[in-house]
């Protein structure tokens, strides 16, 4: 299990990539809407990890609900993991709360599940497979 991304909301994607690309002083690597989810994704690959932008396409998505609520910043930490079912099972064993208890489909060629922010100190934590 690695770290494959670090999650940040934004209110205007178009800006946000202008600003992380002279930071990181790279050009965004990929660019995704994952319409179930009303989102607009821009990924930066920073050596193993990436920095993942989040807009919303729709007044209801998620991410404009936690922008309306907590404004910009980090919206959740993603780790890889080899089997995305197993890590389910095993952390439901745990005790912790999943918000959906089966895979979905995600940004980045990936199968995501996401933990509640209630059990893991107050960060939403994502798991995430790539789809071989």
């Amino acid at each position: 299990m690695h770290i494959d991304h670090i999650g940040i909301a934004v209110k205007d994607l178009e800006k946000s990539i202008s600003v992380y690309e002279k930071i990181l002083n790279i050009t965004c690597s990929k660019r995704e809407v994952v319409e179930s989810e009303k989102v607009d994704t821009a990924f930066f690959q920073t050596g193993e990890s990436k920095v993942e932008l989040l807009g919303a396409t729709s007044a209801d998505s998620v991410i404009q609900k936690f922008i309306d609520k907590r404004g910009e910043g980090i919206h959740h930490i993603a780790f890889e993991v080899d089997n995305i079912e197993n890590e389910i099972t095993r952390l439901k064993n745990e005790g912790f709360t999943l918000l959906n208890d089966s895979p979905k489909q995600g940004a980045d060629n990936k199968l995501v599940a996401f933990l509640h922010p209630k059990d893991t100190s107050g960060v939403l934590v994502e798991l995430c497979e790539t789809i071989k």
